[in-house]
């Protein structure tokens, strides 16, 4: 079972950069579509981006432009761009993965996952 493993969040000003990272125990390329999504207090998960076994990428409306998912095969890592960032990006931002054959098509991500990590928290003031 593949485990997932956060990292790169932390506090930045409005208009700053941050990047995150997704280490995954083994390889998913292939076989789950895999993204981000955050949750911030009070309010519902919310996909952010994911990235399919092809490539193919989607982002949500609201951070079209400013983030950019990628992903390194070769070191089973996951990665989220994010720049010119908002007070409103501020969230706990979770790597999940569903297996649906790597395909992203008609996979609500934030609901529909089989495994996440345990979140990496994102603070822009």
């Amino acid at each position: 079972h593949v485990q997932l493993v956060e990292s790169g969040g932390g506090s930045v000003q409005a208009g700053g950069s941050l990047r995150l990272s997704c280490a995954a125990s083994e390889a998913t390329s292939h076989t789950y579509c895999v993204g981000w999504f955050r949750q911030a207090p009070g309010k519902e998960r919310e996909g952010v981006a994911a990235i399919d076994k092809y490539g193919t990428t989607s982002y949500a409306d609201s951070v079209k432009g400013r983030f950019t998912i990628s992903k390194d095969s070769a070191k089973n890592t996951l990665y989220l761009q994010m720049n010119s960032l908002k007070p409103e990006d501020t969230a706990q931002y979770y790597c999940a993965a569903a297996g649906s054959d790597g395909y992203c098509d008609d996979i609500d991500l934030p609901y529909e996952f089989e495994v996440c990590g345990q979140g990496t928290q994102v603070t822009v003031s």
